[in-house]
């Protein structure tokens, strides 16, 4: 499953009436809007016609003028721990990794980091994906019940493993934001 993903500073106007408008019900979409800066974004899942994402992109352009737009490639989807709760928050790491580290980064990821956070009571669903158009190059995200459950003892303690600190030196370029959800 590949997704489309846009970032955009956060407009005067609003930008759910803004993509609804530009494209109706055409598709799916899931937009957030960040809790500690003036940014948001928001997914889509297009079929897999090459026309119509690039459509979907021109869409969001004319919706959100300043948006910039990736293909995210899925490269893993867990239910978390508290699966079936609503979850009006929404964490994003992205971040690029040293060439020569990048194995072990993903044998990280895939083996222990992903799982162990999405085992953590809170979280609802835990993803990972590569961008197929640019950099940042991978996108981690977690649907959450709530904020407290990014500094839990539980989430704390899978990103203070040996493994984590081995990894963590080689991230660069990386982004880390909390979202709350606006259309889901």
């Amino acid at each position: 499953m590949n997704l489309l993903f846009a970032k955009f500073p956060w407009p005067k106007r609003d930008p759910v009436a803004a993509l609804r408008t530009r494209l109706h019900d055409h598709c799916e979409l899931r937009v957030f809007r960040a809790l500690e800066a003036d940014e948001g974004c928001v997914y889509t899942v297009p079929s897999a016609g090459q026309d119509e994402i690039r459509w979907i992109e021109d869409a969001m352009r004319d919706a959100l003028a300043t948006a910039t737009t990736s293909r995210l490639a899925l490269l893993m989807d867990l239910a978390g721990a508290s699966a079936g709760e609503a979850a009006p928050y929404h964490y994003v790491v992205e971040t690029d990794v040293l060439a020569e580290r990048e194995a072990d980064f993903n044998a990280w990821y895939d083996r222990e980091h992903l799982a162990g956070l999405a085992s953590v009571p809170g979280t609802v669903r835990a993803m990972r994906f590569r961008n197929i158009d640019g950099h940042p190059r991978y996108h981690a995200c977690y649907d959450l019940t709530r904020l407290e459950t990014l500094g839990s003892p539980p989430w704390l303690a899978v990103r203070c493993t040996p493994w984590s600190d081995r990894v963590r030196p080689a991230f660069f370029n990386t982004k880390r934001t909390m979202f709350r959800a606006l259309l889901r």
